[in-house]
């Protein structure tokens, strides 16, 4: 269906593929995994035909349509989000459009009073109804919203202005795109960025029923695992096929570099030996056969390399100072947004060492509650309060705006900790991926998740003895992320988060908070219990 032979390609200095081949085939579904910048999407460019390498050939099977989802969405204004989703579809999004004009203008009193203009609307609307209803476009306008209202999507956000919609959200709006197409092929590009985990469980049942080939990179492991059954891994240009899910390509990963490992220390002994033969004999001339015999018998062989050593760099978080038992406190709370009510007469409390996940649906009020235990937002009535000697960090998305865009990662951490020794701060910019050069780039020209994992690595520095994180993990590799859910499992704090890694929820809660409709629910035990209790994974899937 795709195959890649023998691929070269080079960016500027970097060389990205050296004679790098795979084969994708109809209705496999494949993960593409390597670290940050080995060239996954450039990978997803060459098959789209917007890249080409600079030898070798992508080749893709005649008439085979392909569907790209990428981090960048472009510009979206002035459509629906489901004019815009249907958009990906072809001719049909116009007719539905021009649709909807029609309607507006027969809607219009002035119209009535012009019986010539409202014949010559009526009878367009006729013309255009009938091409509608022949592109199929009700079930197609029918199907947009229920990939929407997987995506967790209102009525309202569906007929809303795309335009007026955050960042995460479009990107939801071009995901959706990709997935009304239906494709033979999929290439999605991190589709699990910016989800919640209810959504995050609805693609990933959609993705699995899906009968086209799936390519596709993530950052979470449990998503992977469940969906894809082979694994094209990039590393120092070439590219592995390896059969099964990521845990299996994980488990073959490191088979193959103990096996390597043995081999390249076997040869070395044997080298050495050889080695201190030729040495000591060298010089004696009823030797010399011998010692000529094995000089040829070295330069013939091939090498073996040791295994390439992945870089993880461990972080390790100093002890924080004890707080009180009673860490936050939440009486009577009452907090509405407009016409809805998010609270009224909630009442909560955290202990010391309590690992808190809260879990709702989409605006049942998980960020809301961070905000208020933070004191980034005031209750409308009710009071919460934080206990003594509590020391608290707070990890929001806005947290990422107060970097300040003049200065360098390196700058600005030793501008919050100026007495660290730089020794320190460099071990810590390189724990959550800033290595080298990394630390002179301007806070103003990081990415999303760059700003993200310095904001992280701030807050754990000097690290607070209560921890409210509001998704931590966007955005963070994975061997960033298990760097973290390590450090973090470790820590001798209190905690309250919200996120949509399952991975991350079960490695560090132990205590869940649900939010739902009818109120709020406490599960003692962390995510695992919460699971295995409910029958479910994400709140809303069994409401």
């Amino acid at each position: 269906m795709i195959r890649l032979d023998n691929i070269s390609k080079q960016n500027g200095h970097q060389i990205l593929f050296i004679e790098a081949s795979a084969a994708l085939n109809r209705g496999e579904k494949v993960g593409l995994v390597g670290p940050n910048g080995s060239g996954k999407t450039s990978l997803f460019r060459m098959i789209i035909g917007e890249d080409e390498p600079d030898e070798g050939q992508v080749s893709v099977d005649r008439g085979i349509t392909i569907g790209y989802f990428s981090q960048d969405v472009g510009e979206m204004s002035g459509r629906s989000a489901v004019a815009e989703v249907m958009d990906g579809v072809g001719p049909v999004s116009e007719v539905a459009a021009e649709l909807k004009t029609l309607e507006a203008a027969m809607a219009d009193p002035a119209v009535y009073e012009d019986a010539d203009k409202m014949d010559g609307i009526v009878t367009r609307y006729g013309e255009v109804q009938a091409r509608f209803e022949e592109l199929d476009g009700y079930a197609l306008e029918s199907r947009a919203r229920e990939v929407l209202a997987g995506l967790s999507f209102s009525n309202e956000m569906m007929d809303g202005d795309v335009g007026k919609l955050s960042g995460g959200w479009k990107m939801r709006v071009a995901l959706a795109r990709i997935l009304l197409m239906r494709p033979d092929a999929m290439l999605l590009d991190e589709p699990s960025n910016h989800l919640d985990l209810e959504s995050l469980i609805w693609l990933e049942n959609f993705l699995r029923a899906y009968d086209g080939m799936l390519f596709m990179t993530s950052h979470d492991r449990e998503f992977m695992n469940r969906i894809v059954t082979k694994i094209v891994e990039i590393d120092a240009g070439s590219l592995t096929t390896y059969g099964g899910n990521y845990a299996f390509y994980e488990g073959q990963r490191a088979l193959a570099d103990k096996q390597q490992q043995a081999q390249f220390e076997r040869q070395q002994a044997m080298l050495a030996k050889e080695i201190k033969f030729i040495e000591r004999f060298k010089a004696r001339a009823s030797h010399a056969a011998q010692v000529q015999s094995r000089v040829k018998k070295l330069e013939k062989i091939d090498k073996v390399e040791p295994p390439k050593r992945r870089q993880t760099v461990q972080f390790d978080f100093p002890v924080p100072p004890r707080s009180g038992e009673d860490v936050a406190s939440l009486k009577s709370v009452a907090k509405t947004y407009g016409s809805r009510t998010i609270y009224d007469g909630f009442d909560f409390s955290i202990r010391r060492k309590d690992r808190w996940c809260v879990m709702g649906i989409n605006g049942a009020g998980k960020s809301t509650l961070l905000k208020l235990v933070a004191g980034d937002t005031k209750p409308d009535a009710g009071s919460v309060s934080v206990g003594a000697s509590v020391k608290m960090g707070y990890f929001a998305q806005h947290a990422m705006d107060l970097l300040d865009g003049e200065r360098t990662v390196f700058e600005q951490m030793e501008y919050v900790y100026p007495q660290a020794g730089q020794g320190s701060l460099r071990t810590l910019a390189g724990c959550f991926g800033f290595s080298g050069d990394d630390v002179e780039k301007r806070c103003r020209v990081l990415s999303g998740g760059e700003k993200a994992r310095l904001v992280m690595a701030l807050m754990l520095y000097d690290p607070p003895n209560f921890l409210v994180l509001d998704e931590p993990t966007n955005h963070l590799d994975m061997a960033t992320k298990e760097m973290l859910i390590k450090a973090l499992s470790e820590y001798e704090g209190t905690m309250l988060f919200v996120s949509h890694d399952r991975h991350f929820l079960a490695a560090l809660s132990n205590r869940v908070l649900e939010l739902t409709p009818d109120g709020a629910h406490v599960y003692g035990g962390g995510y695992t219990e919460y699971v295995a209790r409910t029958g479910h994974e994400a709140p809303g899937l069994h409401q």
